[in-house]
């Protein structure tokens, strides 16, 4: 925003000059301006929660929309990272460089997952017209080559015109133990799980002390909040009190879910009467992702009923738990005289995750490399699920359900299933509607529109010297007193995602068939379904045959927004493939890492990658008489391996995916004295599954005190966090050996070197006295 000139008098003395301040006061809001909490959840379909018709209690959510508005046809990107960016800026995800996750990018101008400078933030703009800005909890939106400490912080939330950040930056955490930065760097949680800490109630407890110092300090200014929870990705995890509220609720399966569910949302008004279940598994079977596919629940055994009714009911008792803890924040803007002019929107950012595969799980990460569960393994943890013990994904079918009626879920563009989330805006000042429902058709680029036509804010065609791309989505504020089915004032929408695409423009859509992470590819082979959402909401009844004219035109269309937002070219490839490219970096590859003790976790995105090869740790190390804790370790109980000291013998465990026994190597006990330490693992074949099989040597010095065969991860450990640790373990610990945050005492690291060379098979004694050459 311009600052008017200066109009003071400058002379040699002071005394003779005229001050002028005008140009240097921050802008100020206009009086009365409304404060802005956006509400953001993951991975939740439309038939999940009690106001829009589902099995979960949301007590806060329902006070809100019987507050407010809720919407019927409210549609996201179908994944998490593109849809945040279009909230962020109101441009559509490839203008964004958000194709996909931030972990799916790739080198291309609708890909590179960094938000250009063309794409001015909300935050940004509501920053400089005097409000103060706050987000919490999930980010998703920087690029994981810069999450490393050392790394840029251009693209990070307080760079983007937020003025305070508290949670985590990568696509999702551990709730027990989570990923924390606050503002610009990484801290630890402030207690621990046993001490009561879950992160939903952390970001509620540092969401309202950020309220109220604001108010404190400045209680004029308005202010906007982004919170963003870990609910409802994986993994799912709540406390047992309400994970038990739902015992024996989702018994009867997801299509009797299903089937209940609909006349539901029907009598909520959320769908037309008319409005008929699409199958179950509506793909056809030379296009579906096998992973993506359902299990009808009349197959299961009675194991598999059991296990996955209770993925449910964590699942359940996540989200409300969640919902609790923003209720203590809408309770306090209640109490202290704020909520009346807030305006309050709640909502999420894809359908429900069908990540977790037709079985479920009991590590999400399974999924990201690409290998399967094994039943009687996660039935032993059946009586921990939701605790710190699980990283638990529910199976596809509860996504089916919760997505109803529509077809598909999260990653599936071309569906409602993938892209129409429930969506309530409350803001008591400003509009007269009370517990009405809006069957409107928008999107999330249309948030920032609203927000903006709220505050009476512009998003400027020029912003620091940068000429702006317009915005793509349009305000919804008229909403909110119009008729409930009052012609939107949205004219078209694309999706593409993951190989996935569809357009829609004026109540009509087209979907392209076509399954993500296939890697199946020829697009052009992909058979286009029509769909007249105005009349059939579900996307039940192909109309292709019956009006070709007007697919080909819509076709048409999308390949033109194709081409307007940088969207091509198409991706399909399988998890494994896209998530395990090595991407530019500010440091170049190099085939020997040195790490030295005390420094700040290293993300995986940073960290040395030892995936799928052979690799070396060496570490020189003085060991005292009483000498325990943790030399390397990367990754958690989920995924990961860890060298240590326990019970005066070194150690090295790799824990492959989570599944017991971890693979362990231990030495005799050691004697007081300087050593180099080590392991090494000689990759020979593949697996099954792609992992790597071959044999890890345990090294005190020149001489190897343990070796056996190892199977070793080709996909990441985590998502986010957990990263690359010396002397100290953060978040969730690699081995039950120790606990967090199982610090190296009684001695004294040296260094750790770690080698993923070339030439695979040098001696240890070169490697160490290469590795000393680098100290």
């Amino acid at each position: 925003m311009s600052k008017p000139p200066f109009k003071g008098v400058i002379k040699l003395d002071v005394r003779d000059s005229v001050a002028d301040w005008e140009p240097y006061i921050p802008t100020k809001a206009p009086k009365g301006s409304p404060n802005v909490l956006f509400i953001l959840y993951d991975d939740t379909g439309l038939a999940a929660w009690s106001p829009f018709g589902g099995a979960i209690n949301m007590p806060t959510l329902q006070k809100l929309a019987d507050n407010g508005v809720m919407y019927s046809q409210w549609h996201t990107t179908a994944l998490c990272s593109p849809t945040r960016s279009t909230c962020l800026t109101g441009r559509n995800h490839h203008l964004n460089g958000m194709s996909c996750i931030t972990e799916g990018s790739n080198g291309f101008p609708g890909h590179m997952a960094r938000i250009p400078d063309e794409c001015a933030t909300m935050a940004q703009i509501m920053q400089d017209g005097g409000w103060s800005t706050f987000w919490l909890g999930k980010n998703h939106c920087v690029p994981e080559t810069d999450l490393s400490s050392g790394a840029s912080r251009k693209l990070w939330p307080l760079a983007q015109g937020f003025d305070r950040f508290y949670g985590f930056i990568g696509g999702e955490t551990n709730n027990w133990y989570p990923d924390l930065v606050e503002d610009n760097h990484f801290i630890e949680p402030p207690y621990s799980p046993e001490e009561g800490y879950h992160l939903s109630k952390d970001l509620a407890d540092q969401a309202l002390k950020m309220i109220k110092d604001q108010k404190s300090g400045n209680p004029s200014k308005p202010w906007f909040m982004w919170f963003c929870p870990g609910a409802n990705h994986a993994p799912h995890h709540a406390p047992q009190e309400y994970i038990d509220k739902y015992k024996g609720k989702f018994d009867d399966g997801y299509e009797a879910y299903r089937e209940t569910v609909l006349p539901k949302m029907i009598a909520k008004g959320i769908l037309p009467a008319n409005t008929l279940l699409t199958p179950m598994n509506p793909m056809p079977a030379d296009v579906a992702n096998p992973s993506d596919m359902v299990r009808p629940w009349n197959s299961l055994s009675a194991d598999e009923k059991k296990l996955f009714s209770r993925l449910m009911e964590v699942y359940a008792g996540f989200s409300e738990y969640t919902d609790a803890q923003i209720g203590r924040i809408i309770d306090y803007l209640e109490e202290s005289g704020q909520l009346e002019n807030t305006v309050v929107i709640y909502c999420a950012d894809n359908g429900a995750s069908g990540e977790g595969s037709p079985n479920g799980t009991v590590n999400e990460n399974k999924f990201f490399n690409g290998y399967p569960d094994e039943m009687s393994e996660n039935m032993k943890l059946i009586d921990k699920l939701g605790g710190p013990d699980t990283y638990e994904h529910f199976p596809t079918g509860w996504a089916m359900a919760t997505s109803a009626p529509f077809k598909m879920f999260k990653r599936y563009s071309e569906y409602s299933g993938g892209t129409c989330d429930p969506l309530v805006i409350s803001w008591p000042k400003g509009m007269k509607a009370r517990g009405e429902v809006r069957h409107q058709y928008h999107h999330s680029t249309d948030i920032v529109p609203t927000i903006l036509e709220i505050c009476g804010l512009e998003m400027p065609k020029v912003y620091k010297g940068v000429e702006q791309y317009p915005l793509s989505g349009v305000s919804m504020k008229y909403t909110f007193d119009a008729k409930p089915d009052a012609p939107t004032k949205k004219k078209r929408q694309y999706y593409a995602m993951l190989g996935t695409r569809g357009i829609w423009e004026d109540g009509w859509k087209a979907a392209a068939v076509h399954a993500p992470f296939t890697g199946r590819g020829r697009f052009d082979e992909d058979v286009w379904e029509l769909y007249h959402t105005d009349v059939d909401r579900a996307e039940s009844k192909d109309l292709a045959k019956e009006h070709p004219e007007k697919l080909q035109a819509l076709i048409k269309v999308w390949f033109e927004e194709a081409e307007k937002n940088k969207v091509l070219p198409l991706d399909d490839r399988t998890a494994v493939e896209m998530l395990g490219v090595s991407r530019p970096t500010e440091e170049e590859f190099r085939e020997r890492y040195v790490y030295y003790p005390g420094v700040t976790s290293i993300p995986e995105s940073a960290a040395v990658n030892v995936r799928g090869r052979s690799f070396r740790i060496l570490a020189n190390v003085e060991i005292g008489s009483d000498c325990s804790g943790v030399i390397f370790a990367h990754g958690s109980r989920f995924g990961g391996h860890a060298l240590f000291i326990a019970d005066k013998k070194l150690q090295y465990v790799y824990n492959f995916l989570g599944i017991p026994p971890e693979q362990k190597f231990v030495s005799p006990e050691l004697k007081p004295g300087k050593y180099t330490l080590g392991m090494s693992f000689r990759r020979e074949k593949a697996g099954p599954s792609r992992e790597s099989i071959g044999v890890t040597r345990l090294y005190v010095d020149e001489k190897i005190v343990a070796e056996g065969p190892m199977r070793a991860q080709v996909g990441k450990f985590t998502l986010s966090g957990d990263g690359l640790c010396i002397g100290y373990d953060s978040g969730d610990a690699v081995s039950a050996g120790y606990k967090t945050p199982g610090e190296f005492k009684g001695g004294k690291i040296q260094f750790v070197a770690v080698t993923v060379e070339k030439a695979q098979y040098l001696d240890l004694e070169r490697l160490a006295a290469a590795a000393l050459s680098v100290d």
